[in-house]
């Protein structure tokens, strides 16, 4: 009876790990879905949209759907979302799951959701991701991104920021001021939609993931709207 026993219980073992590693998937690609529709709901905006150039020069695309904030001027808030970087040849690679939570998301009022969109410009930025916990304003120079298919990027934003930031509320899109957030690896979720440890600079930056059918819709979504980054 001994022997029956261990393979039953051998058996309903494997059955819940395989019911976590499906759960876990479909959280990830809901959470790739939400990112994506948040992003194309943004960019279709008439004259309310990330500045095509500023989209164009960006080295990481990050979004956040529906972060949660709650308080009255100042609070807490916290998100799930996905980064995606451009390929040498301009074409958006593999994406990484982060989260983002605390630090000051500018005015706020009630406890709505906001999606934020964090366009990482240049080679610093891109390294202070890569940290375990990166936070900005600690050193990472943050602006809040000007609005508009006319607005044309100024030289001050391209020079002296490593992020600009957005976020859309309510329908409401602008430039943010984001500071003392805090970014960070979300290495579960990079584990369960890679299927091995991994960490985020070997799927942004070293190739060494392949996007899985679950979660490209996001970096496909990045294509549709930039398909080619501007040379620096």
């Amino acid at each position: 009876m001994k022997p029956i026993r261990v393979l039953v219980l051998g058996l309903v073992i494997g059955l819940l790990t395989s019911a976590a590693l499906a759960q876990a998937s479909s959280d990830e690609r809901e959470r790739a879905r939400k990112a994506a529709l948040a992003f194309q709901e943004i960019m279709a905006a008439p004259d309310q949209a990330v500045p095509q150039e500023l989209l164009d020069r960006a080295q990481c695309v990050a979004v956040f759907p529906s972060v949660k904030k709650g308080g009255f001027i100042v609070g807490g808030q916290y998100g799930k979302g996905l980064i995606s970087c451009r390929r040498s040849e301009g074409a958006w690679g593999s994406p990484a799951f982060f989260t983002i939570g605390g630090g000051s998301f500018g005015p706020q009022i009630g406890g709505q959701s906001v999606d934020l969109v964090l366009l990482v410009l240049n080679k610093d930025g891109v390294e202070g991701l890569l940290r375990d916990k990166f936070e900005i304003g600690a050193g990472a120079g943050a602006s809040a991104g000007p609005v508009g298919r006319n607005t044309h990027a100024s030289t001050d934003i391209l020079l002296k920021s490593q992020i600009v930031s957005y976020s859309r509320s309510r329908g409401l899109f602008a430039g943010l001021e984001l500071k003392g957030a805090v970014i960070t690896q979300d290495k579960q979720a990079n584990k369960d939609t890679y299927g091995q440890e991994i960490s985020a600079r070997e799927i942004l930056l070293d190739g060494k993931a392949r996007t899985p059918n679950t979660i490209r819709v996001f970096p496909l979504t990045l294509r549709k709207f930039s398909p080619k980054g501007i040379p620096r």
